[in-house]
């Protein structure tokens, strides 16, 4: 298991347009559910991403989070979007 604070880290860096648009970012493990929870916020925009283990290796890896990462992109266009 990682470090919450490794993976959050990890996820900045893969993705760094997460501190372009100043996306707050929290990363929490979920033990009942048994999967980490990346919740990302600017103003009234959010996402809550499940992250399994498996994925979140692979992002500790240096590998892309896909499934996190469209969400991300999604994320990051409904926010430049409303900034016009």
């Amino acid at each position: 298991m990682h470090d919450k604070r490794e993976l959050c880290d990890k996820i900045v860096e893969i993705y760094p347009e997460l501190g372009q648009c100043e996306i707050d970012i929290m990363v929490d493990w979920d033990k009942d559910k048994n999967v980490w929870v990346v919740d990302l916020k600017k103003d009234e925009h959010e996402l809550i991403h499940y992250l399994e283990e498996p994925d979140a290796d692979n992002c500790m890896d240096s590998k892309q989070c896909v499934s996190l990462g469209l969400e991300i992109a999604q994320l990051v266009k409904n926010i430049k979007g409303e900034q016009y």
